[in-house]
């Protein structure tokens, strides 16, 4: 007879017995409850070292990533930027990808041979501040930004732990020189830093990059005024004159006088914004916008529209330039003096400073002020582009201010400026912003503030015409587009004196005259005198003809068709007009 079991024996919890029965089933015995133990703690481990496995793949295949995210935290990455363009969709500025080496010091084994082996594969690194970096106890350290393929290739087979590559976004410019003052240019973080690309991260593109809303190319390009073969026609036309003359600079503009845009601007010598360290030349600045000069004789069409819209003159009022004028210690003269009374016609075409400053005492202190504040002239050009000077203007403006300023001595503005006031001039009377964005001119006109009468742009458009038949503009009438311009001379100031043999010389052309479409600025720093000129420096003799060839070549590419056999400007524009005085 079997013993009962022990009274005493505990009954099994309810638990212990429902994970028995999932794990074991019913009526287990001790060895399969054994296999079953070996199994789990067999498939623990392999679990284990499948992870350990995968981490040390991604450490080998991943490098990269890793250390974009330590980096993201840590330090600046190059962010993308949209692509800019001209207004015909050519590239001026776009990103590419390029490799940047980075190491994290905590990770490194042997630092003395790290340095040593980087050192010879980047010869240009400097080995003190390597040392200082890998010394360092950061998790993460620049070495060398935007590093070649090769030299990529050559550090990875080097095989140092703790050492990787960051794909970063790298800004090239594919036109090089062409656009360089406009496009600017960035830093090695890829953060606009001048020019449009400053303007960029000034208006709005930093606050997404922060945000984190520009971190792809998925960016709309951004398209400017320009026209690539506009730029390239200004720019080769000014470095043919630049050399021809040995001119200490040149510069230049093309701008839609019905809209303010800017379609082409060069300012030499210029830059290769590929090679950042070019820009900090001090000779290399932009002089369209950043200098401010006196702007000589293209400011008599300031003058005579002032005078001509106030109705007080017109066209053959008479003005006295048998002689000099003094006026007090000072005298002003003609350099082609004519010796008898001139018409307001002739004081534009033969370019009198007697007659300009007859004609602005005329008008008085306070009206030549207020015209000129009102062409926008006496206060500092905003637009897109970051740098801008202001205008240089008498603290205390008297006649004698305004008899120089007349014909365009003792007030210095942004040749930029200049063009915006001669626009309004020659475009029925309308200032309008210039800009480098396209714009259209339905835009424009909701910009722009009317400063003279309809009939007074008929008049200085009739003038400017004149200049290119008979007067000083003639080089540049080029057959079949009906220029017309204003030619300037200014004698730069040196030592507080004016130099007589060192010039800044300026033509600015209108076409077609009769309904412009287009301004073209051309201006040479210090020409000097060629067989070709007969030992003359001024306007005529240089930034004219330079004028001409650029009007040559860049009238078709604007869409601007020859019409020949066009009658005389008194015939063509004043007849339009009702205003024939």
């Amino acid at each position: 007879m079997t013993d009962p079991a022990p009274a005493n024996k505990p009954a099994e919890p309810w638990r212990a017995r429902l994970i028995r029965t999932l794990l074991y089933g019913n009526n287990v015995d001790r060895a399969a409850k054994a296999r079953a133990r070996v199994g789990l703690a067999i498939l623990a481990f392999a679990a284990v070292y499948c992870v350990l496995a995968g981490r040390l793949v991604l450490f080998a295949v991943g490098a990269d990533s890793h250390g974009a995210r330590r980096t993201a935290s840590q330090d600046a990455i190059a962010t993308a930027r949209p692509d800019i363009t001209d207004r015909n969709g050519e590239i001026l500025a776009t990103d590419v990808k390029a490799p940047s080496l980075f190491a994290e010091p905590r990770r490194l084994i042997d630092k003395d041979e790290a340095i040593e082996l980087l050192t010879a594969a980047l010869p240009d690194l400097d080995t003190g501040e390597v040392r200082d970096r890998l010394s360092s106890r950061k998790g993460f350290v620049w070495l060398k930004r935007e590093i070649t393929p090769k030299q990529q290739l050559d550090i990875h087979r080097l095989g140092l732990p703790g050492v990787g590559f960051l794909r970063e976004n790298k800004r090239v410019y594919p036109t090089g020189n062409e656009v360089a003052h406009l496009i600017g240019l960035v830093n090695i973080d890829n953060q606009g830093i001048a020019g449009m690309e400053k303007w960029l991260d000034n208006n709005g593109l930093a606050d997404l990059h922060r945000a984190g809303f520009a971190t792809d190319r998925l960016q709309k390009p951004v398209e400017l005024s320009i026209d690539l073969r506009v730029e390239h026609a200004l720019r080769d036309e000014l470095i043919k004159a630049k050399e021809k003359f040995k001119a200490k600079a040149a510069s230049g503009l093309v701008s839609n006088v019905r809209t303010g845009e800017i379609v082409a601007m060069v300012s030499l010598p210029d830059f290769d914004p590929n090679n950042p360290k070019e820009a900090h030349d001090p000779d290399r600045i932009n002089r369209l916008t950043t200098g401010v000069y006196e702007m000589g004789s293209t400011f008599k069409a300031f003058t005579l529209a002032m005078a001509l819209d106030s109705g007080k003159i017109n066209l053959n009022s008479s003005w006295d330039a048998r002689g000099n004028l003094h006026y007090g210690k000072f005298t002003i003269h003609d350099s082609h003096s004519l010796g008898r009374f001139i018409n307001t016609k002739e004081v534009f075409t033969y370019s009198s400073n007697i007659g300009a400053a007859r004609i602005a005492l005329g008008q008085g202190v306070e009206a030549h002020k207020a015209f000129l504040a009102k062409m926008g002239q006496l206060t500092r050009l905003r637009t897109e582009l970051p740098e801008s000077a202001a205008p240089l203007v008498p603290r205390r403006w008297g006649e004698l201010n305004t008899v120089t300023i007349a014909f365009g001595q003792g007030l210095s503005v942004a040749p930029l400026q200049a063009v915006m006031g001669i626009n309004a001039l020659v475009n029925g009377g309308y200032l309008i912003p210039p800009t480098f964005m396209k714009r259209t001119e339905q835009e424009a006109m909701a910009l722009a503030k009317r400063v003279i009468k309809p009939e007074t742009s008929d008049k200085m458009r009739y003038l400017m015409r004149l200049n290119a038949e008979i007067g000083t503009a003639k080089t540049a009438d080029v057959k079949g587009y009906y220029v017309g311009g204003k030619t300037g001379t200014s004698e730069k100031v040196i030592n507080g004196r004016y130099a007589k043999k060192r010039v800044l010389n300026s033509f600015t052309a209108i076409m077609p005259a009769d309904d412009p479409k287009y301004q073209i600025l051309i201006m040479l720093d210090e020409p000097q005198t060629t067989p070709e000129t007969h030992g003359f420096i001024t306007s005529g003799w240089n930034a004219v003809p330079t004028g001409g060839n650029v009007i040559a070549r860049i009238a078709p590419l604007l869409g601007v068709e020859p019409r020949f056999d066009l009658p005389p400007s008194d015939r063509l524009i004043l007849a339009a007009s009702r205003a024939t005085q």
